[in-house]
């Protein structure tokens, strides 16, 4: 099947790069100067980097000169999930609690030892337990925990309740960060109104570059300690390196094109969501659609049919021209059961069948359509084995 007639549902992954924002990053790729230099190539360079932090730092509502730039969410979660993370003139954080939820660059790339480690366990809606939060927060006490919890998850969109998370960390003293990879351009991200004290970005999950990101600071009076790369005096010193101008650039279009767009933009992908899980319930009405009854990202839907596997699954729909996804996309391509529905306490042979629907500025009617027509296709087989097992 031609690429183009393929239908893309998997923008949690990565969304395909919008392409005024390939524009962007084509002119940016033709700049000479190193943006450390003082001569005039050197300022066009950082003059597109600092105009990018600009666009960036209205996207999530903060002070430009408090965006550090990365070379993704991965790497700005584990610039900031460490214990030399503080506020200016405090100590830093010696325990860190995480969401049971989280994305793996939050479970497996912070810096702390694992015996300083807590899950905050999540409901059946994959919901965080605040009770359980404020509970290991007062058992701390005088102890400085830094939180860190996501505020959208990327396999069933799920949002989660940072800001009164946020309120219960203060509270005791502690610092918190969020992930806010998958929510950003998706939903209002406000770092103010969250009150938390720092939260990750990536561009490739709004249109941009793959291989930018950034880390995001409530203010300037927070440090850390031990970077990751060290090296030079880039972005104040928190990241070392030349900076990556093409993609800053990027990243900072694909920010101004979803601020620009976003209620609209999620209230379209809203209909089209609901149309697509109609069109699911229509062709098999025993499926089962994860976490419904908690507030979720508008392009998003996670469903299991009992009986389908998620590697057959994904490899039916693929051939049938649509891309899904099945848990998180940072796994090495591998299928297996998501960490995320185990923490909800799904039953594990329906956690194995989820697969994750997840649409974007590409995603039209025509594609719900098609979506139908494959899924009528995969379930029918599905249904057929079962009646001539009966």
């Amino acid at each position: 099947m031609a690429v183009s007639q393929r239908i893309y549902l998997d923008h949690n992954a990565t969304s395909p790069l919008r392409p005024e924002v390939a524009e962007v990053v084509l002119q940016a790729l033709k700049l000479p100067g190193n943006p450390s230099s003082v001569h005039a190539e050197g300022r066009a360079a950082r003059a597109e980097i600092e105009q990018a932090r600009e666009k960036v730092a209205r996207l999530v509502g903060a002070r430009p000169k408090n965006v550090i730039f990365t070379s993704g969410g991965t790497e700005a979660a584990n610039l900031v999930l460490t214990p030399g993370f503080r506020r200016l003139g405090q100590a830093g954080p010696t325990r860190l609690l995480v969401g049971a939820a989280e994305h793996p660059c939050v479970l497996n790339g912070h810096r702390f030892s694992p015996d300083a480690v807590g899950v905050i366990p999540v409901d059946s809606n994959g919901i965080l337990d605040l009770a359980w939060l404020k509970a290991a927060l007062e058992r701390a006490g005088e102890e400085r925990v830094l939180v860190s919890v996501q505020l959208a998850n990327n396999e069933t969109g799920v949002l989660q309740p940072v800001a009164e998370a946020a309120r219960i960390v203060h509270e005791h003293g502690g610092l918190i960060h969020t992930d806010a990879v998958q929510a950003a351009g998706k939903c209002p991200v406000d770092l103010a109104e969250l009150g938390v004290d720092a939260l990750t970005l990536s561009a490739h999950k709004i249109g941009g570059p793959k291989g930018v990101g950034a880390l995001v600071l409530a203010s300037d009076q927070f440090e850390i300690a031990e970077k990751l790369v060290r090296g030079g005096g880039q972005e104040k010193g928190f990241r070392a390196g030349t900076e990556n101008v093409a993609a800053i650039a990027g990243f900072g279009a694909a920010a101004e094109l979803a601020m620009a767009s976003l209620e609209q933009e999620a209230a379209r992908l809203l209909n089209l969501r609901e149309e697509a899980r109609a069109e699911l319930f229509r062709i098999a009405p025993d499926a089962i659609v994860v976490a419904t009854s908690a507030e979720r990202l508008p392009n998003t839907f996670a469903f299991a049919i009992p009986g389908l596997k998620a590697e057959t699954a994904l490899i039916a729909f693929d051939l049938a021209g649509v891309a899904l996804s099945s848990g998180s996309a940072c796994s090495s391509g591998k299928v297996k059961r998501s960490h995320v529905l185990d923490a909800m306490g799904v039953e594990p042979a329906l956690a194995e069948g989820v697969l994750r629907v997840s649409l974007g500025w590409t995603t039209t009617k025509e594609d719900v359509l098609r979506f139908a027509e494959a899924c009528e296709r995969v379930v029918g087989t599905l249904y057929k084995r079962k009646a001539s097992a009966a």
